[in-house]
């Protein structure tokens, strides 16, 4: 084995290692707290399908990977490369959707009571089986591709005429056309959220600079000191979209990049490089929640803390 092999799967293995316990903790964190408060608020459960999407991401893609490289198990002969890529591709784009909701939910909860923004929260939270319902309809007629063509890696020249090389697998679309289709429906499903939640995300920095103003001007008079769980909250939002916005934004420039070359110049590296990017939003993201998460901290706590009266809500709060 060579040491670019080795190298992948090492990047591989701490993707793995990082992203499954990590998403793990935090959906046993928020079902022990549905089982014992009996219930979920909305922002708990955008956070729960979130966590469960970067579940899926890395460990069906990395995981495999891992494992594939170094040899252990390969699952990625025609059948298992249509699967594998197939729910790969679903969980990364509800992953990316999730995101997006969740950042529109927090940014419609610091809109002032009584206004149509927070009316418009109040729809969204008891809608929000219906909006899962219809995430998960959309992304997974969106990610058929692989079903129709993906094939296990062979040495075969007909496969880079209109195909996309992922290492293991190939991509072999029947012409130019349906390769380049397929490709732009893929950045723009990424896009449009992208774009949202950057706006989203700019209305609760304003949001943050003038709360905090008025707390610097509060302070004087006896105000309570440190974050409160309405900063709290946003704050990890915008850094979840942060992330987000980082590496879906190189995932997406290669991914046009892939499209935009003769396929004899777009290596297994780029490819790598891609899932790498995509998937490393799946594995960091949970340490960000499990950090900033007062309930899911409580529950690793193993309730040692005392119960007190519940904060505002936020994300997992």
């Amino acid at each position: 084995m060579n040491s670019d092999a080795v190298t992948r799967g090492l990047l591989f293995l701490s993707l793995t290692a990082a992203g499954v316990p990590g998403n793990a903790v935090v959906i046993c964190a928020f079902i022990s707290a549905a089982f014992h408060e009996g219930r979920l608020s909305p922002a708990d459960a955008i956070v729960l399908h979130l966590a469960s999407s970067n579940l899926m991401v890395v460990g069906v893609r990395c995981l495999l990977e891992v494992l594939a490289t170094f040899d252990i198990y390969n699952v990625f002969d025609d059948s298992g490369c249509r699967a594998v890529i197939f729910i790969y591709r679903t969980s990364r784009s509800l992953s990316i959707w999730l995101t997006f909701v969740l950042s529109v939910y927090q940014c419609l909860s610091v809109a002032p009571p009584g206004s149509r923004w927070a009316s418009a929260r109040v729809l969204l939270a008891q809608n929000l089986p219906l909006v899962f319902l219809c995430l998960w309809l959309i992304n997974t007629s969106m990610s058929v591709a692989p079903l129709l063509f993906a094939v296990g890696a062979r040495s075969d020249s007909k496969l880079l005429q209109n195909g996309i090389n992922v290492e293991f697998c190939f991509l072999s679309f029947p012409s130019r056309l349906s390769r380049d289709a397929n490709g732009a429906a893929q950045v723009g499903r990424d896009v449009v959220p992208m774009a949202l939640m950057a706006a989203a995300s700019l209305v609760l920095l304003v949001f943050l600079l003038r709360h905090s103003r008025r707390a610097k001007g509060l302070r004087g008079q006896g105000a309570r000191r440190g974050p409160s769980a309405e900063r709290r909250a946003a704050l990890t939002v915008v850094t979840l979209v942060t992330l987000y916005l980082l590496f879906y934004g190189v995932d997406n420039g290669l991914w046009v990049y892939t499209l935009s070359v003769p396929q004899t110049l777009s290596s297994s590296l780029v490819s790598d490089l891609r899932i790498f990017f995509s998937s490393l939003y799946a594995a960091v993201s949970p340490l960000v929640i499990i950090v900033s998460n007062k309930k899911v901290s409580k529950q690793l706590n193993c309730g040692k803390q005392p119960k007190t009266i519940s904060d505002t809500e936020q994300p997992g709060d």
